[in-house]
């Protein structure tokens, strides 16, 4: 989860958003997702972060947004489905460094993505399709379930921050971003 977040960072710099400015400014909704579990109970905050505190167009923020609740959600339908599919592949003798495997793996993961629930525990049933789909054993996601709640922070605070993410660099490449907003100290959400 901290590598899909220095990935963010990555996108940020690419459009010229200091990623500290923007985690500080994003740290209410996304402390909001982690202790919440909860994608879609974020998504207003969610919103109202990023056309009031990170200057994005509102059109841009509510598509980033909503969209972001069902597609693109790299924590619960990206990472945690493909590690669990590693994890389990060698026990049933499948190389995890064939090119074959990872193929389909990709292939699996990016097709189940689509409509997963944001809400806490989706990525459970997220990694049943994905398991269940490349024939490996499903009892691993009942041997996690009992630490799901943990992981499940993490994971929803990524996929929170990945729809806010995708709203600044699209509003940033429409040219609707806007930066003095972005800049201001003083633009920050307070959670309620």
């Amino acid at each position: 989860m901290i590598l899909v977040l220095l990935v963010h960072s990555l996108l940020l710099i690419a459009v010229r958003v200091n990623p500290v400015t923007y985690f500080k400014k994003a740290f209410p909704v996304l402390s909001f997702a982690f202790t919440s579990r909860s994608s879609a109970g974020a998504l207003p905050l969610n919103i109202e972060t990023q056309t009031k505190a990170l200057g994005v167009d509102e059109a841009t923020a509510n598509f980033a947004g909503s969209f972001g609740l069902s597609i693109g959600q790299n924590g619960c339908a990206g990472v945690y489905p493909a590690m669990l599919a590693t994890i389990v592949a060698p026990t049933v003798g499948i190389n995890v460094f064939d090119w074959q495997f990872i193929l389909l793996l990709v292939a699996v993961v990016t097709i189940s993505s689509f409509g997963v629930a944001g809400v806490g525990g989706g990525a459970t049933f997220a990694s049943l399709i994905v398991l269940g789909s490349m024939n490996l054993p499903i009892a691993i996601v009942g041997l996690v379930i009992s630490v799901e709640p943990l992981i499940d922070m993490a994971r929803t605070l990524v996929n929170v921050s990945d729809s806010m993410v995708a709203g600044i660099v699209t509003s940033s490449r429409i040219n609707e971003l806007d930066r003095s907003i972005l800049d201001d100290s003083a633009a920050v959400i307070e959670a309620e």
